[in-house]
């Protein structure tokens, strides 16, 4: 099993958004980033990812997600009225990908930024990389279980 971290803006798509979704299950689109697109055709189902929550106050590791497809086209680049739109993708070459994930768990107590920034066991985590701005990246299977813990409480 891989582990990931998925980062999406709260007002765009937040953990409580996908908890209401139906089965609590909704693909991951919207990834515009080759580095990260290659990330989601990486992913297995099985694995276990991180949902964080970015571009806010604070920005925070809030849950976990299960891959439950693996990679696919990611249509929304096709549609003009999407704000993912993408000129250079259609259906014959559809440059983006997407993955689908499931609810496992919202966290008891978000793990801020910050936080983990403290955590020496965290230093090499992506995340926390100067200039580091993917949106969809891995996390190694010690980092994923620090991060576990400290969303537990």
């Amino acid at each position: 099993m891989q582990h990931w971290l998925l980062k999406s803006e709260p007002d765009c798509f937040s953990i409580d958004a996908l908890r209401k979704a139906k089965k609590q299950t909704t693909c991951w689109d919207g990834v515009r980033n080759y580095q990260a697109r290659n990330y989601l055709r990486a992913m297995q189902v099985g694995d276990r990812a991180f949902f964080y929550h970015s571009s806010c106050a604070p920005p925070a590791v809030v849950g976990v997600v299960e891959i439950v497809r693996e990679a696919y086209p990611d249509a929304s680049a096709w549609n003009p009225d999407d704000d993912h739109f993408d000129p250079k993708a259609c259906p014959e070459n559809p440059v983006w990908s997407m993955v689908d994930v499931k609810l496992v768990e919202v966290f008891p107590r978000a793990v801020p930024l910050d936080e983990l920034r403290g955590v020496k066991a965290l230093a090499g985590l992506e995340l926390l990389k100067r200039g580091s701005r993917l949106s969809v990246h891995p996390v190694t299977a010690a980092e994923f279980r620090t991060i576990e813990r400290l969303g537990a409480g």
